[in-house]
């Protein structure tokens, strides 16, 4: 694997990497989040699946473990994570390839991949590399692929904002305040999805997390950023 420059790391200290999986599993109820996102992409055996910004690769494995005929590809632009999440993969028998590389550049070829998943990543990128990202996932994607994300969503009152301040101290106001605005499903929509929705609202300690179903509809290509290989 390359090295990826200019990364910030989950929880924005490297020294917290290591805290990551504790932190999320405490904070934001990730087993009923993922368990939900992954019913919702109904994941099928011999489909193609990427997650990006995987992380620790949580929920990577259980996609895989969870319908053991897929092939799953994960990618992210921290190695001190994907070391952690290739570690994970072997530890549970689950057959991931990894990969490290930016979403808003994706190395794959056009079509690929019948799922794209992502969890607790877009909060992380400023709009422009939401609206980069959003559009490698729609060029990655084959026609009639989906697109299934778990992310911070729009808050619900002034409880739930006020819940959400920590995630912005964390990881900062520039990057946070779309996802809070409830502004992910016009991204989606800007770049070329179709068929956009929030799905589930699921309260936690910190505010609200959102899930999120878009498709890319045949025929409507939608518009693509340069990046991709075979």
């Amino acid at each position: 694997m390359g090295e990826v420059t200019g990364i910030k790391p989950a929880l924005r200290f490297h020294a917290l990497t290591p805290l990551y999986d504790r932190v999320v599993a405490l904070t934001t109820r990730e087993r009923i989040f993922k368990r939900a996102l992954l019913d919702q992409a109904a994941i099928e055996p011999g489909q193609q699946v990427l997650d990006v910004g995987c992380g620790t690769g949580t929920l990577a494995i259980a996609a895989q473990r969870r319908q053991p005929g897929v092939n799953v590809s994960a990618l992210d632009a921290d190695p001190a994570v994907l070391g952690i999440a290739a570690d994970k993969a072997r530890r549970a028998g689950a057959d991931i390839a990894f990969e490290l590389g930016r979403s808003s550049a994706l190395p794959y070829a056009d079509e690929r991949f019948d799922r794209v998943l992502s969890s607790l990543f877009f909060h992380h990128l400023s709009w422009g590399d939401k609206l980069l990202t959003a559009r490698q996932m729609h060029r990655v994607l084959r026609p009639e692929g989906e697109l299934h994300v778990a992310d911070w969503g729009r808050a619900g009152g002034l409880a739930s904002r006020t819940a959400f301040l920590a995630i912005q101290l964390l990881d900062g106001f520039d990057t946070t305040s779309d996802n809070v605005a409830g502004m992910l499903p016009v991204l989606f929509g800007s770049a070329g999805f179709r068929h956009v929705e929030e799905t589930r609202r699921i309260p936690t300690v910190f505010g609200i997390v959102s899930l999120y179903r878009a498709v890319k509809s045949e025929g409507m290509p939608g518009p693509h950023s340069a990046g991709g290989a075979a």
